[in-house]
């Protein structure tokens, strides 16, 4: 019951808050003006050469995977690369951060390899990309400086909320304690299984996570994470064109939208339903688009991504299921937790 209870809380609630705030943020434009600019004001083809241009970006992503990969002995064939991938981002739609967990055990239990090893070359995956929001964030910072001092003066929610969290003494106090406990505790229980299990478990992590330092072509690697963010903006920015309430917008103010959508992406909301919206409605606001041609606006962006995400994860599971290969979908559960022994499990 505890479990149901944690489960509802972990992924309907966020759910229901994304749904919340999107209906929040439309219930106050006029829908059928909406759907009548849906119908007769966008030009598609704009549309669905961003969706192409994603789809590049998600192959490039496997590509720097594979180098990854490869430093750890892993060599996974370029379709099972893809198809974690994909999958991955289908996941995600329905359970927030579950995907990368979920194409970390497909691709261990596939190769028969270490699933900590494979986490950690995820975590360092999605490092790169966390350094890649921060550069893009300071540089919208300091390009359009006005803008995004008005958006947070326009949401001083969001503004308090982050003050509030850094400033705040019971964050550091908790910081602390919790690294003496985990110290204490890995001292005072040093010949335990569990902790022996646990150090393993954490040096292959960490394994995975050097691997960005181990492999060959450190620099394949730096060309697909610029290509990979290239392609990410250009299906924000060839949005643009399909309206003709956008069409006049700049690189500098295109890439404001892109670093507020992407904040918005970073909260635990399926497939940042909400938060995107109501912050790229926000950054319209300061040029002007207001109203219903910004919720069309988002309404399209958005709308087009999650269905390519539906169409590309359909695709996935059905390579998956004619893989001769293919993992048995409980094994690859069981496989997270192999490598703690029975007797020291919960």
């Amino acid at each position: 019951m505890k479990r149901i209870i944690r489960d509802i809380v972990k992924y309907l609630l966020p759910l229901l808050c994304g749904v919340w705030l999107f209906w929040y943020v439309y219930q106050k434009l006029d829908v059928e003006t909406i759907f009548q600019i849906l119908k007769t004001d966008v030009n598609y083809f704009w549309v669905v050469l961003s969706m192409g241009v994603a789809v590049f970006s998600h192959i490039a992503r496997a590509l720097r995977w594979r180098l990854q990969l490869r430093a750890l002995q892993i060599n996974p064939s370029m379709r099972v690369l893809v198809n974690a991938i994909f999958g991955m981002y289908a996941m995600n739609l329905l359970f927030p951060r579950l995907g990368e967990v979920w194409r970390c055990g497909y691709v261990a239990q596939r190769e028969k390899a270490s699933f900590s090893k494979v986490l950690g070359s995820m975590v360092s995956d999605r490092l790169s990309d966390t350094v890649m929001v921060a550069l893009l964030t300071l540089l919208v910072f300091f390009m359009q400086m006005k803008p995004f001092l008005r958006f947070l003066d326009e949401n001083p929610s969001i503004e308090a909320g982050v003050r509030g969290v850094l400033t705040s003494v019971w964050l550091y106090v908790g910081i602390a304690l919790c690294i003496v406990a985990v110290v204490w505790f890995f001292r005072t229980n040093s010949q335990s299984r569990f902790v022996q299990r646990i150090r393993g478990l954490m040096a292959n992590v960490w394994a995975g996570f050097a691997s960005i330092v181990t492999m060959h072509g450190k620099f394949q690697f730096i060309f697909y994470t610029l290509f990979i963010w290239f392609c990410y903006f250009m299906q924000l920015y060839l949005c643009i064109f399909a309206f003709p309430s956008t069409s006049h917008l700049t690189v500098p103010a295109v890439l404001l939208l892109y670093v507020l959508g992407s904040l918005g992406m970073g909260l635990p909301v399926q497939g940042g339903i909400g938060p995107w919206h109501l912050a790229v409605i926000a950054g319209l606001s300061y040029y002007g688009i207001t109203g219903n041609e910004a919720g069309a606006f988002a309404f399209v962006a958005h709308g087009s991504q999650m269905v390519l995400i539906v169409l590309i994860g359909i695709y996935a599971f059905i390579s998956m299921a004619c893989d001769k290969k293919k993992p048995r979908g409980e094994r690859v559960v069981e496989d997270i937790v192999t490598e703690i022994p029975e007797s020291d499990r919960p």
